[in-house]
C-alpha cells in the first residue's frame, strides 16, 4: 500500500518535513529558494503560491513570518519585503477540501490555533509555534513546562563558549547566539546548518500533528 502524500510548502531545510515522514507521510517539498538539505521524500524549487494542489491528501504551509514576528516594530524596517501570505495559502487549501496545516509562530493571526512548546516533547527548547489545522486539532500532549535555566548568550568570542553542547540547559536557538551542536541537540535535528536551526520546525511537533491526520484520512 503507497504512502499518504502530503504537499510542504515553504518547506525550509525540512524540520516540518521530517516529522511527517515519521508519522507515515511521502512528503514533497517547494520553496522558492534552493534547499540543498531538505530532507523530504522530493523537493522542488517554485513559487508556493502557484504550486498544484492536485495528487496531495494533506496540506502543511510555513509562510514567512517576519512581518507578523515583534521585529515588525523595527523603526524603518520594509514591510515590502516581507509579504503576508497567510491569507491567500487559506484560501488555497480551504478551496482544496483536504485537510491541512498551517504553521507560524506566535503572534500570527491563525485561526484557533494549537500551540507547541519543546517542553511538550522532552526537547531542552522552549520554542513556541502554533499550528492553524483543519480539521482542527484542539488539544496539546500536555502544558508547557518552563522549569530549568535557559542558557543565556554571553560576550565570548566563539558561540561555543556561550551554549556548549555539554550545557545541562534549555537552549533558546534563535537569534543565531548557539553552537551547531547545541542547537541541533536542543531541536533534534542533525542535518541542519546553524542558520536553517534558527528558524527550523522541531519534528516532534509535525510528527504529533501528522499521526492525527492519518487518523483522519484513514
Amino acid at each position: 500500500m503507497s504512502k499518504l502524500r502530503l504537499l510542504d510548502l515553504f518547506c525550509g531545510a525540512g524540520g516540518a518535513a521530517k516529522g511527517y515522514q515519521r508519522a507515515g507521510f511521502y512528503v514533497v517539498g517547494v520553496d522558492i529558494k534552493p534547499q540543498p538539505h531538505y530532507c523530504g521524500d522530493e523537493f522542488y524549487q517554485a513559487d508556493a503560491l502557484t504550486y498544484p494542489l492536485e495528487g496531495f491528501g494533506a496540506y502543511h504551509a510555513s509562510p514567512p513570518c517576519q512581518d507578523y514576528a515583534v521585529t515588525r516594530s523595527i523603526p524603518n524596517r520594509d514591510s515590502s519585503r516581507y509579504p503576508r501570505l497567510i491569507d491567500p495559502i487559506r484560501e488555497r487549501f480551504k478551496a482544496s477540501g483536504k485537510p491541512y496545516v498551517i504553521e507560524n509562530p506566535p503572534p500570527a493571526p491563525l485561526c484557533n490555533p494549537l500551540m507547541l512548546c519543546g517542553s511538550m516533547f522532552g526537547l531542552r527548547t522552549r520554542r513556541h509555534r502554533l499550528f492553524e489545522c483543519y480539521p482542527p486539532i484542539y488539544f496539546a500532549p500536555m502544558s508547557c513546562n518552563h522549569s530549568g535555566r535557559v542558557k543565556k548568550p554571553g560576550n565570548g568570542k566563539s558561540l561555543n563558549i556561550y551554549i556548549k553542547d555539554s550545557d545541562d540547559c534549555n537552549v533558546t536557538v534563535a537569534g543565531h547566539l548557539f553552537s551547531l551542536k547545541a542547537g541541533s541537540k536542543a531541536l533534534g535535528i542533525d542535518w541542519m546548518s546553524r542558520d536553517e536551526l534558527a528558524e527550523a520546525i522541531p519534528p516532534p511537533y509535525t510528527e504529533f500533528i501528522g499521526k492525527r491526520l492519518m487518523e483522519i484520512l484513514s
